[in-house]
């Protein structure tokens, strides 16, 4: 494993830590649970864990793959995203809009941007992103209300 697969690991696992929500969404709209409580659920992933990724990409990550069409693709779908979890209504369309917006965007980042920033990463780079990431912890197991498990 090169020192940049190496780096870029800990941001692919909170990928799929978003793939996860996405996942726990489908169910419980599957299972018709309480759009009340997969709102909830949602907030909070929002404020742990979203809000901190998205920090980190937009002030540390996307600068070093320039101001180009991929980058304000990702910048407008963080700016989408924001939008459908800040939504004061908890209608069903909603919840699956952004469902389908952040495995979308996700698979975008993980197949475009990040394969991008590996090819284009220099020892330099590598050892900022290496300051600023402190690997987003997902404390899934503090969430007591998991709808998605039968």
């Amino acid at each position: 494993m090169t020192a940049k697969s190496t780096l870029l690991e800990p941001l692919s696992i909170e990928h799929r830590q978003v793939l996860h929500l996405c996942e726990n969404i489908r169910i419980g709209l599957r299972n018709n649970i309480q759009k009340e409580r997969i709102r909830t659920y949602t907030n909070w992933f929002k404020s742990e864990f979203l809000d901190p990724h998205f920090a980190l990409e937009e002030q540390h990550i996307f600068p070093l793959l320039g101001n180009n069409v991929r980058v304000k693709k990702a910048l407008a779908n963080h700016r989408r995203i924001n939008k459908l979890m800040t939504c004061d209504c908890d209608d069903e369309k909603v919840l699956n809009l952004l469902e389908e917006e952040l495995a979308t965007y996700i698979r975008f980042e993980e197949r475009v941007l990040y394969k991008e920033l590996a090819q284009n990463l220099n020892p330099q780079d590598l050892e900022m992103l290496e300051k600023h990431h402190d690997n987003i912890v997902f404390p899934e197991e503090d969430w007591k209300d998991k709808f998605w498990i039968s």
